[in-house]
C-alpha cells in the first residue's frame, strides 16, 4: 500500500531529523524483505494466533475481554463486526490524543507533531518533534483540537509542557516522554483527558492484525485511520504496518482493537521508486519503550520514580533462575497426605469423586491410586492439563510453625511421569508465577512441619497464574475462616483447584486456566459442619453480579456451582453449604471478612 505524501512548509521543524528517520527506516524495510514476505505467505493460509510466536499470542488473547463473542473471530478473520461501543471507546481514547504546536523562544511556530498522554501527568512523542527540554518549554500540548458533529472546530486547551519536572529523550529509539501542566491557564485539569497506559508485555497486537493510529495529519484538526492497517512485521524495537499517516503525524498513538498503544509512529518507509510515496508506517514497540525507561529508572529523581511508577510495575525483573530438583521415591515413603476424619470422627470428609472422563484423564500413581499424598496434603493430577485437577489439605491453626521460605527449589514428583507435571519450562523468562494451591504455610504443622514446607514446592501443587494477579482475598480466605470466632478448633479442611475449560489459552504447549476455585470445610461452635465454596473470576460466569474486565473478583457461591465447573462430586458435603439453597448460578461478591457466610 503507499500513501501520498503531503509535504509541510519548508520551516517543519526538523526535517532532517524526520529525514533521517525515515532513510533508517526504509533501510530496516529492505533488510526485511525476506521475512515479511515469508510471513505474507504464512498469512495466506494461517491466522495470526498460529503466526506470531505463542508468547505473544498468549498475552494478546489475554487482554480480550471475554464478553466481546466476536473478537476472536475477528483476530483470526472471519468476522469484521465490531461492537457499537468500540466506537465509544475509540473517542475515550482519543481524548488523551493531543497536537504538540513546536515554537521558538519568542513564540513563533516552528511545526506540529503529535503526541499521547501515557500517565495523568507525562506526554509520549517522538524525539524528532522534541528534541530538548529547551524545545519542550516553548511548545504546548494542545488538546480538544477536533471537530464537532457540525465539522466545526471545537475549542482548543492548551497545556504548558514542564522538562524541568520530567524529560527524557532518545534519538535511537525516536522517543520523549515529558511532563505537562497539572492545570491549564484557563484552569481545565489535564486528568480530564484521560491517558492511554504503557503495557510491558509484547503481543498486544499480532502480526497480520490490524491497528489504527490517532493523529493529527499535518497538524490539522484529530482524525483517525481505522482498522484497514495491517502489521506485516515486528521486529527488534520496530513494527512496520499499512496504516494511513502523514507528516505531523509523528507521535501518534498506534493502537489494537481494545485501544491500546502498541507502538508510537514515527516515519514513513518511502517508495525507493517515488520519492513523493510512502510503501509503508514503522512504529517504536511500546514495549521497547517501556523496557528503555525502566532501564533508566535508576538515574531518575524520587518524585520522577513516582511519575513512572504505575507505567512501570508491570515490568518483570529478571531473577535468579529457580532451581529445579527431583526427590527419591523413598522420600514420600512417610506422607500419608489428607486425612479424612482430621475434624473429628463425625465429620468424616471424603476425598470428592471424580467423573468417568476425570477417572480416566487422572495421573496414575504407582500401585494403581490416583491421589499423591504429601504430608498433611494430597493431590490429584490431570494428566491433559498438567496441572491438578484438585488439592487438598489438612490445616491446624494452633499448631502452626513458623517456618522461614528461603531460596525456592521447586520438584517434580518421581511417583508420576514428568510428562504430566507442567514444569519450569512453562514459567521461565515470563510473566506466569507459580502458584501455590496449597499455601507454603496451610500444612506447615507439627513436627514435620519443615518437610511439610518443601512439599509445597512441587509442581504437581503449581499453577501458573499472572503476576499481576491481586490474590490478597483469594489467599486471606483461610486466615478469616481460621480465625472465625465460630471455629472452636481453629482447624480446616481445604480443597483447591483450577476451573478448566476448553477454550482456555494455550500457552507453551499447556492450556492456562483462567479461574480458580476453593471449598472450606470446618467445624462450628455449634458442632455442625461448615462447608463454603468460592470462585475466583474474572470472566462473567455468574449472574446479576457487576462484572469489571481485568479484574479478579471472588465469590462465595453454591457448593453445586463448583461441581459443575469441575465434573467433581462432593457429595454429603452440599447438606453443610450455608448458601446451598441458592440456585447454582448465584453467588456474592466477597471483599472482606464481614461478606463471608459460614
Amino acid at each position: 500500500m503507499t500513501t501520498a505524501r503531503v509535504k509541510e512548509p519548508t520551516r517543519q521543524w526538523n526535517r532532517d531529523l524526520a529525514a533521517n528517520q525515515e532513510k533508517d527506516a526504509l533501510k530496516r524495510y529492505e533488510e526485511r524483505s525476506e521475512q515479511r514476505r515469508k510471513l505474507s505467505e504464512q498469512l495466506k493460509t494461517s491466522t495470526p494466533l498460529e503466526v506470531d510466536s505463542p508468547e505473544r499470542t498468549a498475552f494478546r488473547q489475554a487482554l480480550v475481554n471475554p464478553r466481546d463473542g466476536l473478537a476472536m473471530e475477528r483476530m483470526i478473520g472471519k468476522n469484521n463486526l465490531i461492537p457499537i461501543s468500540y466506537l465509544e471507546a475509540g473517542i475515550r481514547a482519543a481524548k488523551a490524543v493531543c497536537r504538540i504546536e513546536i515554537r521558538d523562544r519568542i513564540g513563533r511556530i516552528l511545526g506540529h507533531g503529535t503526541g499521547f498522554l501515557v500517565t495523568p501527568s507525562l506526554l509520549l512523542t517522538n524525539h524528532h518533534v522534541l528534541t530538548d527540554e529547551d524545545c519542550a518549554l516553548h511548545s504546548l500540548a494542545q488538546f480538544n483540537y477536533e471537530m464537532d458533529l457540525n465539522l466545526r472546530e471545537k475549542p482548543i486547551q492548551s497545556f504548558r509542557l514542564t522538562p524541568e519536572v520530567f524529560f527524557i529523550t532518545d534519538e535511537k529509539l525516536d522517543m520523549t516522554l515529558v511532563a505537562v501542566e497539572e492545570v491549564s491557564s484557563d484552569g481545565t485539569k489535564l486528568t480530564d483527558f484521560g491517558h492511554l497506559p504503557l503495557h510491558a508485555q509484547s503481543g498486544k497486537a499480532l502480526i497480520g492484525e490490524y491497528v489504527s493510529i490517532i493523529q493529527h495529519p499535518s497538524g490539522a484538526p484529530k482524525a483517525v485511520a481505522m482498522r484497514e492497517n495491517e502489521i506485516c512485521d515486528v521486529f527488534d524495537e520496530f513494527i512496520h504496518y499499512t496504516t494511513d499517516t502523514l507528516e505531523g503525524s509523528s507521535g501518534s498513538p498506534v493502537l489494537n482493537d481494545e485501544w491500546l498503544p502498541v507502538a508510537l509512529h514515527h516515519a514513513g518507509v518511502p517508495d525507493p521508486d517515488d520519492p513523493e510515496k510512502y510503501t509503508a508506517n514503522e512504529g517504536i514497540r511500546i514495549s521497547s519503550i517501556v523496557k528503555f525507561l525502566a532501564e533508566k529508572q535508576s538515574s531518575f529523581k524520587e518524585h520522577q520514580k513516582e511519575m513512572l511508577a504505575e507505567m512501570l510495575m508491570d515490568v518483570k525483573k529478571e531473577a535468579d533462575p529457580v532451581k529445579t530438583e527431583r526427590l527419591k521415591p523413598s522420600r514420600y515413603e512417610k506422607a500419608k497426605g489428607y486425612d479424612s476424619k482430621f475434624l473429628g470422627e463425625k465429620h468424616s470428609v471424603s476425598l470428592p469423586k471424580l467423573s468417568k472422563a476425570l477417572e480416566e484423564d487422572a495421573a496414575e500413581v504407582k500401585g494403581g491410586e490416583n491421589v499423591l499424598n504429601y504430608i498433611h496434603f494430597s493431590i490429584v493430577m490431570s494428566k491433559s492439563r498438567k496441572l491438578a485437577y484438585y488439592t487438598v489439605v489438612n490445616i491446624d491453626g494452633k499448631e502452626m510453625k513458623n517456618v522461614e521460605r528461603g531460596k525456592d527449589s521447586w520438584y517434580y514428583d518421581p511417583r508420576i511421569d514428568e510428562k504430566y507435571q507442567a514444569g519450569e519450562e512453562l514459567y521461565s523468562r515470563n510473566d506466569l508465577d507459580r502458584g501455590h494451591l496449597v499455601r507454603r504455610r496451610d500444612p506447615v504443622w507439627g513436627k514435620d512441619a519443615k518437610k511439610a514446607n518443601e512439599d509445597t514446592f512441587h509442581f504437581t501443587n503449581s499453577s501458573p497464574q499472572h503476576k499481576n494477579l491481586n490474590q490478597k482475598t483469594w489467599l486471606d480466605l483461610e486466615d478469616y475462616i481460621l480465625e472465625n470466632a465460630e471455629n472452636h478448633q481453629f482447624k480446616a479442611t481445604v480443597f483447591t483447584g483450577p476451573v478448566f475449560r476448553e477454550d482456555d489459552i494455550v500457552y507453551r504447549d499447556v492450556k492456562i486456566p483462567a479461574e480458580f476455585w476453593k471449598v472450606a470445610v470446618m467445624v462450628k461452635e455449634d458442632g455442625t459442619l461448615s462447608a463454603t465454596a468460592y470462585l475466583q473470576s474474572q470472566k462473567n460466569l455468574i449472574e446479576d453480579l457487576e462484572f469489571a474486565y481485568g479484574d479478579y473478583k471472588t465469590y462465595q457461591v453454591p457448593l453445586s456451582k463448583i461441581e459443575s465447573l469441575t465434573g467433581l462430586q462432593f457429595k454429603d458435603l452440599k447438606k453443610s453449604d450455608p448458601i446451598g439453597d441458592l440456585e447454582s448460578s448465584a453467588g456474592r461478591v466477597i471483599e472482606g471478612p464481614e461478606d463471608l457466610k459460614l
